[in-house]
């Protein structure tokens, strides 16, 4: 569950990369270049995606033990 929490955060920062870039207008070549809305989609992507990754990387240090 923790793997896929990483993998998915990781996911969702890439996207919301390019979607910051394209909003922004520095990825040409798509319907979204230059339009802030995918700015601010892509910020609110990034920002979730660094949540469930950090969440998803906290919790490796626990061992089975300490789960009793």
């Amino acid at each position: 569950m923790k793997n896929g929490l990483v993998v998915i955060g990781v996911l969702l920062l890439l996207v919301g990369l390019v979607w910051v870039g394209q909003g922004l207008g520095y990825i040409k070549g798509s319907f979204m270049t230059g339009d802030m809305k995918w700015f601010w989609i892509g910020v609110g992507m990034i920002v979730v995606g660094v949540v469930l990754g950090a969440g998803g990387l906290r919790g490796r240090g626990r061992t089975s033990q300490s789960r009793v």
